[in-house]
């Protein structure tokens, strides 16, 4: 499954998947230097489930993103 996310002003980024096994999928730190933050990525997922992402802000606040992520058997059908 592809994953990107977008976060202006964060200074990193986890990506979670809730129904695996280990749920922490990536961490994604961005530096002083960075010219977009922003990361994609391809995850593998053991069912339907929240894949969430938790941005943390430069000034220490956070925010929270998920989306429900359908997974069929063989990856075909509705």
């Amino acid at each position: 499954v592809p994953v990107a996310v977008s976060a202006e002003g964060a200074s990193s980024v986890m990506i979670l998947a809730m129904g695996n096994p280990t749920p922490g999928i990536a961490t994604f730190n961005f530096g002083e230097a960075a010219g977009a933050h922003t990361a994609s990525t391809r995850i593998r997922l053991a069912g339907t489930q929240d894949v969430v992402a938790i941005a943390k802000m430069a000034d220490g606040s956070f925010a929270r993103a998920s989306s429900t992520v359908k997974v069929t058997i063989g990856g075909c059908g509705g």
